[in-house]
């Protein structure tokens, strides 16, 4: 669930060739050094209506936009000043660097390639090539970038960056103790810059060196730099103190509601968290949003951009929206909303879901977790107050990207594919930086132990020869046999499907797998997972004993490859076992959003309760218990029954489910009026969907599917679309699916 964090140090482009530029023109010098963004952007247009050409109103045009986050200003008029100056580094970087902040790494990335031709003796222009290349998965060239930067830099931002990069690439190389190396030779040169430490901690948690009291300081180390100085601004929250049961303003903070792992896990709590007790924000902290942002932008009451914001900025928005609870969702992971934390944006805040780990701060009250997953000893290593819900910390969703092809039929259970292949495949999915030495070399005692048996291993880089050779040596070079490996290329439109041609699924340690065994266990396979002693090496332990499957969980190396070579023993009983596992996997508290959502709202109430408490009787924890207790008494009675599940339809518009029903029916009945589509020739030929009757039944369907899965009403919606046109297979699974889900409503 995590990433890299952006870097902080390095200004955009060169201000001092910016000065410079502005020296040809004293007004332009003068706008330029008050920080007159308006003033400046009217001077540089003033001055291209009489010359088309100036270079330095070219430059300086885009920068003073950008500068007023006029971003898509900013680049119209960078894209007219490159058709006249295609070859100006200056130009190039400042508009490559727009870019990036934007989310367009390809469209900068040859910009960038050329800055580094023109000036190759200047770090900075290394360091954002590296940069760029990060988002877009090129971390060889981005590492090579990268130590060309820390060869060339002068400046100790410049040294910063480039070990920032550095360290971002090698994480993803697999070289996990030289990265974070790098981190703590960056913070040692600028103790006060935040991503370093970010960086440090993500890093930590794939280095099986580290113990998870070592994390804990590293993280407090982060909250003592930055915390102390903001404590004596944090504000008190008066007006916030009101009735126990009001009506409660639960903010969600994170850069990640888009195509990201973590929306696996929120997009049915912000769907349908309690609307009678929450009012749900969701404060956007990325560049750019997706299709998936647009489905937050409908479940949430109100979505709020503030990427780009200081964290300053983001606090006083945030007060501003007079939010209650603040969750934050990333924790040390990238473009992290946890310095606005460190402001105190709200009365209560909450780590939960993107950081197996504290966040360091005592701004943060609590953090969401469970019996399971947290030790019972594992307080001491949080300075949060764990919260522990009487669930799993969260309810996977599969499918976020595309939450129709949930129901498609390639992505249904099939056979495990030893029946076919006459031999087991183990396989893993995880970030590469998992698979330390130490599991590697685990990973070979079991395919010494089963006979005939291959491993499977998906990850970056691995489309490359070059890397896939070197990967395979270090195989051999640790017991494996290469002749037995299969090193497949990570693709996101095989998410999913890899599983059709793995067996068993073996979980990586100490730092196990989140999404991706979520992801196993759903397509049917079967996982071994080692016992750890903290949240990071603990989720695959939670999974299992949440599902009821704690045979699969080892104790030791040995035992790991004991339940291993059982699972391989009998073909037929992994068959039995594959077909039946995803049914259990919905049943369980894995799937279940109803009981997860139950959970997490009594939790944000009891958190509401104990800051009222507090604030009435501070430092009398008897006093506190006792109100509590008084309050208890006058619980709404309409609370205890279920919610009607409602549906976002648009940005603020958020409608009963029987009204999206309704509006669902009528538009089949409009479709059905219509004169019918055209039907294919043959069950293999494609039918394009034409009919804006049609078209307009499935964007409903799955927007209400989005908002409430397996919707009996919209399953059935979307069989009529697929019978319509000829499509008989996603039509009989549609209504399949549509069946089921009326036996469950029952």
């Amino acid at each position: 669930m995590a990433h890299w964090t952006l870097p902080h140090s390095l200004q955009i482009g060169s201000q001092v060739h910016l000065k410079n530029t502005a020296q040809n023109d004293p007004r332009l010098h003068a706008a330029l050094a008050a920080a007159d963004w308006p003033l400046l952007t009217r001077l540089c247009r003033q001055i291209l209506r009489k010359n088309g050409r100036s270079l330095g109103a070219h430059r300086l045009l885009g920068f003073s936009l950008h500068k007023q986050r006029q971003f898509e200003a900013a680049l119209k008029a960078y894209r007219q000043a490159y058709a006249y100056w295609p070859g100006d580094a200056e130009l190039l970087i400042n508009y490559a660097n727009t870019l990036i902040e934007q989310a367009y790494n390809y469209d900068a990335l040859p910009h960038l390639e050329k800055v580094c031709e023109l000036q190759p003796l200047h770090a900075v222009a290394w360091i954002k090539l590296a940069e760029c290349c990060y988002l877009i998965g090129l971390h060889s060239k981005g590492f090579d970038a990268s130590r060309k930067a820390v060869e060339l830099a002068t400046s100790t931002p410049e040294q910063v960056s480039a070990l920032m990069q550095s360290a971002i690439h090698r994480r993803e190389l697999g070289q996990v103790r030289e990265a974070v190396e790098d981190c703590e030779r960056a913070i040692a040169l600028s103790p006060k810059d935040p991503g370093n430490y970010t960086n440090k901690l993500l890093f930590m948690l794939a280095d099986p060196t580290v113990t998870a009291d070592q994390l804990a300081h590293a993280a407090r180390e982060f909250g003592a730099v930055f915390e102390p100085s903001l404590k004596p601004q944090w504000p008190s929250f008066e007006s916030h103190r009101g009735t126990p049961w009001q009506r409660l303003k639960i903010g969600f903070l994170s850069p990640d509601f888009r195509v990201h792992s973590v929306m696996y896990f929120v997009e049915g709590l912000l769907a349908q968290l309690d609307r009678r007790q929450f009012e749900v924000f969701a404060f956007f902290l990325f560049a750019r949003g997706d299709h998936v942002t647009e489905r937050v932008e409908r479940h949430a009451d109100h979505f709020v951009n503030l990427a780009g914001y200081t964290p300053q900025q983001q606090a006083e928005a945030v007060r501003a929206h007079g939010i209650d609870i603040l969750v934050e969702l990333a924790g040390h992971t990238g473009n992290n909303g946890l310095l606005a934390m460190a402001h105190k944006a709200a009365p209560v805040q909450v780590s939960w879901l993107g950081f197996p780990a504290t966040t360091g701060l005592t701004a943060v009250d609590y953090k969401f977790t469970d019996e399971v997953t947290d030790p019972p000893d594992a307080q001491t290593q949080y300075t949060e107050q764990l919260y522990r819900l009487p669930t799993l910390f969260a309810s996977y969703r599969p499918m976020s990207r595309n939450p129709l092809w949930r129901y498609q039929p390639r992505y249904q259970v099939r056979p495990t594919p030893a029946l076919e292949n006459n031999c087991i495949t183990f396989g893993s999915c995880n970030n590469l930086g998992k698979l330390t030495d130490q599991v590697l070399t685990l990973w070979g005692k079991i395919l010494a132990a089963v006979p005939n048996s291959r491993l499977l291993i998906e990850g970056k880089n691995l489309e490359r020869p070059d890397f896939a050779d070197a990967y395979r040596a270090r195989c051999g070079s640790l017991g494996l046999n290469p002749s037995q490996l299969d090193l497949i290329p990570l693709r996101h439109e095989n998410q999913y499907l890899t599983y059709h041609r793995i067996d068993i699924a073996l979980d990586p340690f100490p730092l196990t797998g989140g999404t991706t065994t979520f992801d196993v266990l759903w397509m049917g396979v079967p996982i071994v997972s080692m016992v750890g002693d903290s949240f990071k090496s603990r989720m695959g332990v939670s999974l299992l004993t949440y599902l009821g499957r704690t045979e699969w969980l080892a104790d030791c190396p040995d035992d790991y490859v004991r339940i291993a070579c059982a699972l391989a023993s009998d073909p037929q009983a992994l068959n039995a076992l594959r077909q039946g596992l995803r049914a259990e996997v919905e049943a369980s508290a894995l799937m279940r959003e109803d009981i997860f959502n139950h959970h997490f709202g009594e939790g944000l109430r009891v958190m509401w309760l104990r800051w009222l408490a507090q604030t009435e009787h501070p430092n009398d924890e008897q006093a506190q218990a006792q109100a509590i207790e008084s309050w208890l008494p006058g619980f709404p009675e309409e609370w205890s029954h279920p919610a009607t599940p409602g549906v976002g339809m648009r940005p603020g518009l958020r409608i009963p489910l029987g009204e999206a029903h309704e509006r669902l029916q009528a538009l089949v009945n409009k479709a059905k009026e219509a004169p019918p589509p055209q039907r294919a020739e043959s069950e293999s030929a494609a039918t394009k969907m034409e009919s804006r009757h049609w078209i307009a039944v499935t964007e409903l369907a799955e927007i209400v599917l989005s908002a409430v899965p397996h919707d009996p009403v919209a399953l059935a919606c979307l069989a009529e679309v697929e019978h319509a046109h000829g499509h008989t297979e996603f039509a009989v699974t549609y209504l399949r699916y549509a069946t089921e889900a009326m036996k469950n409503l029952v």
